[in-house]
């Protein structure tokens, strides 16, 4: 029987990208439940053998505007709590961070991009040293503070916190490995067309450096998360 992955997407273009066939060849079944839906976090979060939580344009702190966001933090909080393998991206690691006790606030610019992780030792010693080097995409305007417990993994030129790791179970990335920059990227341009000309970025430029960036990206990304994925079944 093929182990479960329960996907929690808060927008339609921001999905598993290139993250999908490695699941897959792990033997994942996914499937992605959607934010607004009747059975958005409904269930046992402890059934899935793996949870993911994608990104999308909002703060873990909206939930007055948003309610559904006190429901999923509290379904993560108790996945987190029983040890279930959670990995999260952007907002997903701002939702792991807040369920973790940490704080989440706004960074005060908005980090929207393609630029390099350093990453720390930790880092270099894991799944991420996969992405040495190579730039990756930013898309966001909040950060946390690392939890208690976790491993700082990665920042960036101008964001301290990029991911961090508790165990072996928890993998949190702010920054977006999974997107499929070179190929369904303009998917991402006209979804956040209005925050992009808020903060006066040019989307072809963004566009010109995904076309660049997007295969070795791409390549890079599919190997690091089969090598967390693997790490699961193995324990390391």
């Amino acid at each position: 029987m093929n182990k479960t992955a329960l996907v929690l997407r808060h927008v339609h273009f921001e999905d598993l990208g290139s993250f999908a066939a490695p699941l897959r060849e792990a033997g994942y079944d996914i499937r992605y439940c959607d934010a607004g839906e009747p059975d958005f976090c409904a269930g046992d979060p402890r059934d899935a053998d793996l949870l993911i939580v994608l990104g999308g344009p909002i703060g873990v702190y909206e939930d007055a505007a948003y309610p559904f966001i006190l429901a999923e933090r509290a379904f993560i909080r108790s996945r987190l709590e029983a040890g279930r393998p959670t990995l999260g991206v952007c907002l997903g690691a701002q939702l792991i961070a807040a369920a973790l006790g940490a704080t989440v606030f706004p960074s005060g610019i908005k980090e929207i991009g393609f630029s390099p992780l350093t990453l720390t030792a930790s880092g270099e010693g894991g799944p991420l040293r996969r992405l040495a080097g190579l730039p990756v995409l930013h898309w966001h305007g909040d950060t946390y503070t690392l939890p208690e417990g976790a491993e700082h993994l990665a920042s960036s030129a101008r964001i301290a916190q990029q991911a961090f790791s508790r165990g072996r179970h928890v993998l949190a990335l702010q920054f977006h490995p999974e997107v499929d920059a070179d190929h369904r990227f303009e998917r991402w341009l006209v979804g956040h067309a209005a925050e992009l000309s808020a903060a006066g970025i040019d989307p072809n430029s963004l566009r010109d450096d995904a076309r660049r960036h997007g295969p070795p990206l791409r390549s890079a990304a599919r190997a690091m998360i089969a090598e967390w994925l693997e790490g699961l079944e193995t324990g390391g």
